[in-house]
């Protein structure tokens, strides 16, 4: 996993064509649809905290859990229209918290940068561990259909009067490992423009098996939507979203979208 860094000064600014409102409604939809209408929520992986301080202002206690100090401390200068939020530099794949939360949350595609199996079972089993009984576990995790046809050697460039990026895709249909070389070109108060270079790595998982993970880890698997609908993903969705609960206590099997249109 690569720490953003220079990235973090202009993260917010690049990202600003996201639509974090829509999911943060489309989150929000769906905690609630699962009874989770209050108490501790934690947002792992949270950047620069706006689906943090989305939630917090939704009246959820917030604890924002990420790798990079950079992206926590432009975290930690913005100002919660909500709850108090906490925030700790962690690596997700051994975070610790002082107990359980009622839910966690990831977006973003945070998880696809774990590369590794392991490592991604280490962080559902790490969230099983940490929910209350019964708690819920809704994530984001990017398609292989978006970095096979939509990212893979694609470069996209962008040119802003601040600042400007070129990122450049490099796609391994064997590894499904994505890789991001990122130049950003950010202008200075002397009107100087300083260099910043990243590369990181994001995998693609097949959906099926993000669910053999779930179970592994001891999550009990509940629903597999596409991308802000609640409808299974199509061959072309680029984002799929996944429900997982803690089924210590949960007595329920959890079934794929596609069985519950064909039973």
């Amino acid at each position: 996993m690569e720490a953003y860094s220079g990235f973090a000064e202009v993260y917010d600014l690049f990202m600003d064509n996201v639509p974090y409102e829509i999911w943060g409604e489309y989150l929000l939809d769906r905690l609630l649809e699962y009874g989770i209408r209050d108490g501790l929520v934690l947002d792992l992986g949270c950047g620069t905290g706006k689906m943090t301080r989305f939630l917090a202002k939704e009246g959820y206690d917030m604890i924002g859990v990420d790798v990079s100090q950079e992206m926590l401390g432009i975290a930690a200068e913005k100002e919660s229209e909500g709850k108090p939020i906490l925030y700790l530099n962690q690596d997700m794949r051994e975070f610790e918290l002082y107990g359980t939360v009622r839910a966690v949350v990831s977006v973003c595609d945070t998880l696809n940068y774990l590369t590794e199996q392991e490592d991604l079972l280490s962080v559902f089993k790490l969230v099983n561990n940490y929910l209350d009984p019964g708690g819920i576990f809704i994530f984001d995790m990017n398609t292989i259909y978006k970095y096979e046809v939509v990212l893979g050697e694609n470069t996209i460039c962008e040119n802003r009067e601040e600042c400007s990026f070129i990122w450049e895709n490099y796609y391994d249909k064997e590894s499904r490992i994505n890789e991001y070389d990122m130049t950003f070109f950010v202008r200075d108060e002397d009107n100087r423009y300083e260099k910043f270079q990243e590369t990181h790595y994001q995998k693609g998982y097949d959906l099926k098996e993000i669910r053999a993970l779930l179970e592994m880890a001891g999550l009990e698997f509940v629903a597999c939507f596409g991308e802000d609908t609640l409808e299974f993903p199509k061959e072309d969705c680029e984002r799929a979203y996944f429900i997982a609960r803690e089924c210590k206590k949960a007595g329920s099997r959890g079934v794929w979208k596609s069985e519950i249109v064909n039973a």
